[in-house]
């Protein structure tokens, strides 16, 4: 049977359905920013860690030179070392922090064996060599977690920590180091922000807080969902540093967060002035002003993303910000075209999100058929979702668009899906009613329609009173 519901009641308001494209992609930038890179590849160059022996005048000689960065030095007093002393593990250690400092274009040193060397394999000799050698497993736990191999680097900066001699600065830089990587997680563990704070805990009772321990104890708040803790590390920092952009961002991600576009939009007004080309700034001011509830403020989102899209046409996340920013300023006709180009750029296997809001654009433009084709390829894998939110979304979507078009079993089967992850609303069990009264399935039509009505309240009159005359009309049946 038809619906009273036009599409537009059909459709959550995107304030509810939006994925906070621009405030992930602004955290995600910070992390990336914060992670492993800055802090952690510095190290102590003043004393060598291993026992004095006849070599060591040279081994000082070289950690002077690393010292003060005179890297093509410190490389020749070391190759020449390790071809007289092999397997000494201070020489191993401090050829891999050169050849980490000389990077790619780095001579490449060949070890007594006629093996090349590289900044890696230098460690591990240099553990080879002394197992109990803390310093060499704090170096390759940062390599291998530069290099994304985080599992392994876990490994070695856990041994760092376990080990008796370790001096407390190297296992303080050690358990930063753990502390950030249960931040982000990996393949096989989830960020675990618990651990994190932990790890930091700890390393503060080594060593002296630093700025960047501000920074990390924010992020970790605001990864527990702990938003007065991340605001208040986040505003510490700035106190420190009152221009940096990447902070003043993650600060407004919160506040928005906390609903507060105006606290937002004061903090981002200035820093935008000053950072005008700042593709996150700019994101999340227009975010703040859709936000704002003021139409004249709402209307200010879409220029500011479009001169940013303009300026980086082939910017993906910026073109699917604007496309968003345009179906929430009530602009579909303006954001399907782009999200069709994002779509088709992306191949035979797009994001399903992307397909989802698509589709979503498609209903707003009155056209259920073309959005349940896209919501049917969307949740045939479920599990590409990246969350259980993002696939309930489509779920919802899949069924208001099958609806439209009188299709009340595909209708049923995406409630089904997305009662695998969400509990029903009222909407959806309008719809479910709806469905199930189509097929005349009607006894499970009476007990949804009373469902939604217990639930309803004075939110859809419209429907409310369907309700009611179609439990009118199916009492005979009962």
């Amino acid at each position: 049977m038809g619906s009273s519901l036009g599409c537009k009641n059909r459709v959550p308001h995107a304030s509810q359905l939006v994925r906070d494209a621009w405030g992930v992609c602004a955290a995600t930038l910070l992390l990336a920013a914060f992670l492993i890179v800055p802090a952690l590849a510095a190290q102590d160059f003043s004393q060598p860690d291993s026992e004095p022996a006849p070599e060591a005048a040279l081994i000082q000689q070289a950690n002077d030179a690393l010292a003060s960065s005179d890297f093509a030095a410190a490389f020749k007093i070391l190759t020449g070392l390790n071809t007289q002393t092999p397997n000494n593990p201070q020489v191993l250690y401090d050829l891999g922090l050169t050849l980490e400092a000389l990077g790619p274009e780095s001579p490449a040193p060949v070890a007594p064996d006629s093996k090349p060397l590289t900044a890696e394999s230098c460690y591990r000799q240099s553990i080879a060599a002394n197992p109990l050698f803390a310093a060499a497993h704090v170096a390759l736990g940062l390599l291998l977690a530069r290099t994304g191999r985080t599992v392994e680097a876990r490994s070695e900066l856990l041994t760092a920590t376990q080990l008796p001699d370790a001096a407390p600065a190297l296992k303080a830089r050690a358990l930063r180091a753990l502390a950030k990587l249960d931040l982000i997680g990996n393949a096989q563990q989830a960020s675990n922000p618990t651990a994190a704070s932990a790890e930091l805990l700890a390393a503060l009772n080594l060593t002296p807080e630093a700025p960047e321990d501000i920074l990390l104890a924010a992020e970790i708040a605001e990864s527990a969902v702990d938003l007065p803790a991340a605001e208040l590390a986040y505003r510490r920092y700035l106190a420190l540093d009152p221009q940096d952009p990447q902070t003043i961002a993650a600060l407004a991600h919160v506040l928005l967060a906390e609903r507060r576009p105006a606290d937002a939009e004061a903090l981002l007004t200035p820093a935008l002035a000053a950072h005008p080309s700042d593709p996150t700034l700019t994101a999340l001011l227009a975010r703040a002003d859709l936000a704002s509830g003021d139409p004249a403020k709402n209307a200010l989102a879409a220029p500011l993303l479009e001169k940013l899209h303009a300026a980086n046409p082939q910017d993906a996340n910026i073109t699917r910000l604007l496309a968003r920013v345009y179906l929430d300023t009530d602009h579909p006709d303006q954001a399907d075209p782009l999200y069709a180009a994002l779509i088709a750029a992306q191949g035979a296997n797009p994001d399903p999100t992307l397909l989802d809001d698509r589709a979503e654009t498609l209903l707003r433009l009155h056209r259920p058929a073309a959005a349940e084709t896209l919501l049917k390829q969307a949740v045939a894998n479920p599990a590409a979702f990246p969350t259980h939110a993002a696939l309930a979304d489509a779920a919802t979507h899949l069924a208001f668009a099958a609806a439209e078009i009188d299709d009340p079993r595909t209708t049923l089967q995406a409630l089904a899906l997305r009662a695998t992850v969400l509990p029903p609303s009222p909407s959806t069990l309008f719809l479910e009613a709806e469905a199930n009264d189509t097929l005349h399935q009607y006894t499970k039509a009476i007990d949804l329609y009373r469902q939604f009505l217990a639930v309803a309240g004075t939110d859809y009159p419209n429907q409310a009173s369907q309700a009611r005359q179609r439990l009118a009309a199916l009492a005979h049946r009962k």
